[in-house]
């Protein structure tokens, strides 16, 4: 997969986490019901951002990590049946330890 897409600057490729299909108690939450999902696994990461003098600055994440972004952030796509969200560094909030 990461062979086909490779993000340029300071951009990642994530892919989404499904999130629960039941409810802890055991209801199965429908489709229309489910809210989209904020937790991913990094699949490809740029090679970092430019400065106005030309140095790059390297990314913090890294291929396998698992992180929470914004709810709206980013851009989805679909390549091979997978959704992906195509999203800048600085719209990921945090990184899973």
């Amino acid at each position: 997969m990461t062979g086909k897409l490779q993000p340029l600057a300071d951009r990642v490729v994530v892919k989404p986490v499904p999130k629960e299909e039941k409810t802890k108690s055991g209801i199965y939450i429908p489709d229309t019901a489910k809210e989209r999902p904020q937790e991913g696994e990094i699949i490809a990461v740029g090679p970092g951002r430019l400065t106005d003098e030309g140095k790059r600055i390297a990314m913090d994440l890294k291929v396998g990590d698992r992180v929470i972004y914004a709810k709206y952030g980013g851009t989805e796509i679909k390549i091979d049946d997978q959704e992906l969200v195509i999203m800048r560094e600085s719209d990921i909030l945090a990184k899973k330890a």
